[in-house]
Parts: structure tokens; C-alpha cells; sequence
């Protein structure tokens, strides 16, 4: 598709690619900014491995039906010839970038993470509602829908203090540690009057301050690491200062972060774990990890793990295409 655009639109990596075979394959990455880390290291991965990548913002895509099938236009140029796509959908723009993703797929271009496990993901209930249907341990949980009780919902989670998050938050916002029942029966109050959806949660005291989070493509951990919060602050996540150290996951957290992945159906997760008494607590499943701080930490080169795992869920995807053509 890069072929088509005026030299004009084209950026220097697209431009780069147009000078590979023709014979190499097309990888798409699904991104707001080509500069991202995670986006950049992609896209240097697909190059070190002689295919041509090419970053498509999901809010730039024009989605079209009708006629011979679902179609889609970017910046003004018919979409053709995509191998696979690696979605990176922020959380700001899931529901149009989740449309995008759904329409790919309808197109019949093999999508690593697909529309529905995405969503999934996104909503912080709906994810815990299916580990724990599944068996899998996670921390005590309250979805605050009466507050009439507020005693009881706190008695539920284990006493105070109690985490509140927002059930669509991310890095950290919205998540707030309560420490008496005023605090607790403010916060219900003035996000319940916002409209938003919110939990109360179990505050491990084991794990305060930090968490694992294991980086899981396929069926393989391919990196962990223990986060650790900065002095003075209770959330671990590297957005807000926390550090990350590489460790090597016990066998029981390596199988929890799998069997969540599998559970929610992602192909490339971060799985987010607290480390309680009782064991791992699946805490959360991110659909499109940033892996700056597993690189960074371990050394391995996971953007190169995520592109090998893409090109080879594609490869699945076109024979069973094949095969069902063939019957």
C-alpha cells in the first residue's frame, strides 16, 4: 500500500521500505505516533528481518462497506497487501481504533489481538469476571453499584485500607489507596455522581509498592520484571516513577500470566500480578503492553519476539485459509 502514496505523505521509514523486494512482506502497526517506543522498536524489528513495515494510524483509517466488501481507505489510499497487522490501540481512542481492528479482520488480514479480547481488556470488570470464572486467583473485589452500605462493601474486600480504581483507567490514573471510611465514602460519592464506573479492591499489604508484570506472547513469558513503587507513592507503574528490576518468574506466575491470556484470548499480553501470601493475584491484562522497561531490564529483544509471534500467527491464519478454500 506505502507504494501508493504521494512521495509527498511518504516518511522516510516508508520510504525506506519501498526499496525492499517486492517480495517481502507488508506488516502493518496500528499506532497513533510512529515514535513511541514500542511502535519504533516494532517497526525497527520488521526491517531487521527484511519486510516492510508501515505504521497506520487508526483514527487516519476510513472504513467503507458495501459494494465488494468491507474496504478501507488510508489518507486517501486503498488499503491492499497487508501480511498482518500488530495493533498498539491506546486506551484514549479504543472504541474507533477497536472498529478498525474488527474491520482488518473482516478483510481478512490476520490481526494479532483482535476486537474482542481487546475490549475485554479495557474493561477492568469484565477482565476479572473472566479469571475468575476461569479459576484464577485475583485480588477481593467490589463493583460499587449501591452505596448505601459502604461498611459492608469494605468488609467484602477485606477492611481498610482498600484500593478504589475507575474500571477504565490506565498507568496508574484512577486508582487511589483509602485508608478510612470517609475517604472510601468520598470517593464512591464523586465518581459515582461523574457517572463512573468504579471498584473496590483487596489491598494486598504483602505486595504494597509493587507488582510483576510478565510480558506473554503466545503461549511463552517472554520477560518479567518486579515493579517497584517510588518513596512515597503506592502504584508501581513505571509511568509514574516506579523502577523496574528483570527476575525470573516462579513456574506458578508463569502459568497464572499464561492461563490469563489465554482466558481473556489475546496473542501478546502484559499480565499484571500481585505477589500475595497465597500466591500470584492476577491483577490486570494488558492488551498493548509497553515493553520499553522489559527490554530495557531483561536485554531481550522483544519487539523482534512480538514480530517473529505476528508473522507466524499470519502464516497460521493463510493455511487454514487454505485449507478451508480447498475443501
Amino acid at each position: 500500500m506505502a507504494e501508493n502514496l504521494p512521495k509527498s505523505k511518504r516518511t522516510s521509514a516508508e520510504r525506506g521500505a519501498l526499496t525492499q523486494r517486492r517480495g517481502r512482506k507488508l506488516v502493518a502497526v496500528l499506532s497513533r505516533k510512529r515514535s513511541l517506543y514500542s511502535t519504533r522498536r516494532i517497526v525497527q524489528a520488521i526491517v531487521e528481518r527484511g519486510h516492510r513495515p508501515i505504521v497506520l494510524d487508526p483514527l487516519r483509517c476510513n472504513m467503507i462497506l458495501g459494494g465488494n466488501g468491507p474496504r478501507m481507505l488510508y489518507r486517501g489510499v486503498e488499503v491492499r497487501g497487508i501480511e498482518v497487522a500488530i495493533p498498539r490501540i491506546g486506551a484514549s481512542i479504543t472504541e474507533y481504533g477497536l472498529a478498525v481492528v474488527n474491520h482488518l479482520d473482516m478483510m481478512g488480514i490476520p490481526v494479532l489481538n483482535n476486537s474482542v479480547p481487546i475490549a475485554r481488556s479495557r474493561d477492568k470488570l469484565r477482565c476479572l469476571q473472566l479469571l475468575s470464572k476461569h479459576g484464577l486467583a485475583v485480588p477481593r473485589t467490589v463493583v460499587a453499584g449501591d452505596r448505601s452500605n459502604v461498611v459492608k462493601l469494605v468488609e467484602e474486600v477485606g477492611g481498610l485500607p482498600a484500593i478504589i480504581k475507575l474500571i477504565r483507567g490506565t498507568q496508574g490514573v484512577g486508582v487511589m489507596l483509602a485508608s478510612s471510611m470517609a475517604e472510601v465514602e468520598s470517593s464512591l460519592s464523586t465518581f459515582g455522581n461523574l457517572g463512573e464506573r468504579i471498584v473496590l479492591q483487596e489491598f494486598i499489604q504483602e505486595s504494597k509498592g509493587r507488582d510483576v508484570r510478565a510480558l506473554v506472547v503466545g503461549n511463552r513469558v517472554l520477560g518479567a520484571m518486579r515493579r517497584r513503587a517510588k518513596r512515597g507513592e503506592f502504584r508501581s507503574n513505571l509511568h509514574r516513577g516506579g523502577e523496574g528490576i528483570p527476575i525470573e518468574l516462579p513456574r506458578e506466575y508463569s502459568q497464572a500470566a499464561i492461563d490469563a491470556t489465554r482466558v481473556i484470548g489475546l496473542q501478546v499480553a502484559g499480565v499484571d500480578m500481585l505477589e500475595s501470601s497465597q500466591g500470584p493475584k492476577v491483577m490486570e491484562v494488558n492488551s498493548s503492553p509497553g515493553f520499553k522497561g522489559i527490554e530495557n531490564a531483561t536485554r531481550k529483544d522483544i519487539a523482534g519476539m512480538i514480530v517473529d509471534h505476528a508473522l507466524a500467527f499470519a502464516a497460521q491464519h493463510h493455511l487454514k485459509v487454505g485449507q478451508a478454500l480447498a475443501r
